[in-house]
């Protein structure tokens, strides 16, 4: 559970990062406000990139410690620059980095119960991963990319794959 859980969401969050510096880097190059990015996105009842880009981090922080049985530290949704929302991932890189195999291992059966508005969904540890965190992570990091993407920056598919060790 933990490999399935931790690295890879710490390796996609890197990845969200160096996306980030890249998309900063364009905003400057081509004398975009960096705003006009940060508040791009893919469809008007969508999130824009800020937006997606605190989703991500919430869904890794906290359904991993769910996942460990641990309250996850709380985060403002207030960043407004790219430094700031790489600083946001940056610390929820450093949060996964303090659980270990020992809290999530063995999380397979335990019973989740996630608060969503007003209403709470039930989970196992195992469908909870797979079919909640997992699909939701990878939703809106590839959403960031494809905002971005399509605002003119410019990235391929190994800026959302990274490099592997």
């Amino acid at each position: 559970m933990y490999q399935a859980t931790v690295p890879p969401m710490m390796h996609s969050l890197n990845n969200l990062v160096a996306i980030l510096e890249k998309a900063m880097a364009h905003a400057e190059a081509q004398k975009i406000d960096p705003t006009v990015l940060l508040n791009s996105r893919l469809y008007p009842d969508m999130f824009p990139l800020s937006r997606q880009i605190q989703i991500a981090s919430d869904i890794a922080r906290r359904g991993s410690a769910r996942l460990a049985g641990i309250e996850p530290p709380v985060f403002e949704d207030n960043e407004t620059t790219f430094t700031e929302l790489i600083d946001r991932l940056k610390q929820n890189i450093a949060y996964l980095q303090t659980l270990n195999p020992e809290q999530i291992d063995g999380s397979e059966e335990n019973t989740i119960v996630l608060p969503v508005r007003d209403e709470e969904m039930t989970f196992k540890g195992l469908p909870f991963l797979l079919y909640f965190i997992q699909p939701n992570f990878y939703f809106h990091v590839t959403t960031a990319y494809d905002i971005l993407r399509h605002c003119g920056v410019e990235l391929g598919k190994f800026d959302f794959l990274g490099k592997t060790d």
